[in-house]
């Protein structure tokens, strides 16, 4: 049965309507704690957010929901998604919540569930606590329910779990960074994880004032970051979104650095190690084919699973294999995490910085092709192979392709829009046939 409250990446939408109104969250907290409580009678909980204004009233309703089934909380405060699922794991919660839209702007805000392993639900839980939700959303929300007060301490935790995870024989001392907070949860985290580790560390997006988390700056804004690398002659560049479970890189160049690199540069290390189990890494549709090719090379298989950190996750415990990611930054560690850390893969990366010299010389080799994602934004979502107009247009790009390039349709899952991507060795192949595709979907479903 498809969910309709819970996305890839948790509950998302505009606070104060549905799915985010007081009834409904305070019905979340319900009955996540009512399922929780089956198992564990002393069920304990922690609550993080990020900046987000509208953060402190969600987390209170939750709470309250969550006090309601008998299920005690904790509060991290500002903290990052990652940082939860660390604790959760560490500090023996039952769940942990954060409040977080992660990426999107502030007007938006989800929360996203993690289990005691400090992983996300699987998809047959989520379908349970939806049905309980829907049963419970009509029973009135606490007006006002009391603030939460956050414990300072957990930060702590969290760091000293990053601080073990430099790589052996990295000296970070040396090491000139820029690190983009993007306004978000990390930029309190951030810089004291680095200035700790001895790196000389310039800071920007880390004034949050409840508005401007992601607001053009971070994971998805890397012009500012670019500019700033080059004009400080920094050695490395580090862009996190909201949230920081991702993180992007410049290079002394200036030059941009995604998850297809991060795999790469991390699959090498820990093949040289040793550590790369089966030889093979995760990543998702949306990594390029230039990835898949010279991993090829270096004798490293490259799986693909569906996009969503979670799907990586599970194609990896499924393979046994202990690196994965997605091209937009999230990359999981699974010897360190079960969690796509931005600020984990930030110290992976800048340790393998501090011994090599340079980003450029980790990823020697990796040749993007021309790739492109057109979204389109769609009043409904059936099954794209429903569509016949869209069927004969990816046919026919499919087609004259072949193996020189990869068409992936799919729809967001937490926007209503539907994603084209188009790869080719030719620019020009590429352009045609992403939007003969966009064309048709709008002409299909578009809104």
């Amino acid at each position: 049965m498809p969910k309709e409250l819970f996305g890839t990446d948790g509950i998302r939408g505009v606070p104060g309507t549905p799915p985010l109104d007081d009834a409904t969250l305070y019905a979340t907290g319900r009955s996540l704690g009512t399922y929780l409580k089956q198992t564990s009678p002393a069920a304990h909980v922690l609550i993080g957010m990020d900046t987000r204004e509208s953060g402190p009233h969600i987390a209170a309703l939750l709470a309250a929901g969550l006090a309601n089934a008998g299920v005690s909380v904790d509060f991290a405060g500002i903290i990052t998604t990652p940082g939860v699922a660390c604790l959760v794991r560490q500090r023996g919660f039952q769940a942990g919540v954060v409040i977080s839209a992660s990426h999107n702007p502030f007007q938006d805000n989800g929360v996203k569930l993690f289990s005691s392993a400090g992983m996300k639900f699987p998809d047959a839980v989520e379908e349970t606590l939806e049905e309980d939700i829907f049963q419970h959303r009509r029973e009135p929300a606490p007006k006002s329910p009391p603030a939460l007060v956050a414990d300072e301490t957990l930060d702590a935790r969290y760091l000293d779990f990053l601080r073990s995870k430099v790589i052996a024989g990295a000296k970070l001392s040396s090491l000139r960074l820029v690190l983009d907070c993007a306004n978000g949860a990390a930029y309190k985290l951030g810089p004291e994880l680095f200035e700790s580790l001895g790196a000389h560390v310039i800071a920007v997006g880390a004034g949050p004032d409840g508005r401007n988390i992601n607001a053009d700056c971070g994971s998805l804004h890397l012009e500012g970051l670019q500019k700033r690398v080059v004009a400080e002659r920094a050695g490395l560049g580090i862009a996190f979104d909201g949230d920081a479970d991702r993180a992007m890189f410049v290079c002394q160049s200036g030059r941009i650095v995604n998850g297809d690199g991060v795999l790469l540069a991390a699959a090498r290390q820990l093949k040289s190690a040793g550590k790369l189990k089966g030889n093979r890494v995760v990543a998702t549709s949306m990594s390029n084919l230039g990835l898949e090719r010279v991993l090829a090379r270096e004798g490293i298989e490259l799986g693909r699973a569906d996009v969503g950190d979670r799907y990586v996750l599970e194609e990896m415990l499924r393979s046994n294999n202990v690196l994965g990611g997605e091209q937009s930054g999230h990359v999981i560690f699974l010897d360190d995490s079960p969690a796509g850390d931005g600020l984990l893969t930030a110290v992976k990366i800048a340790s393998l910085v501090s011994i090599n010299g340079r980003l450029e010389s980790l990823i020697t080799g990796l040749k993007d092709y021309p790739q492109i994602i057109v979204n389109v934004k769609v009043k409904s979502k059936p099954p794209l192979e429903s569509l016949p107009g869209v069927s004969r247009a990816l046919a026919e790009a499919q087609s004259a392709l072949g193996e020189n390039g990869r068409v992936v349709l799919r729809y967001s899952g937490t926007e209503p829009l539907a994603r084209v991507m188009v790869e080719a060795e030719r620019d020009a192949d590429v352009q045609r046939y992403s939007q003969s595709l966009a064309d048709a979907l709008r002409e299909s479903i578009g809104a």
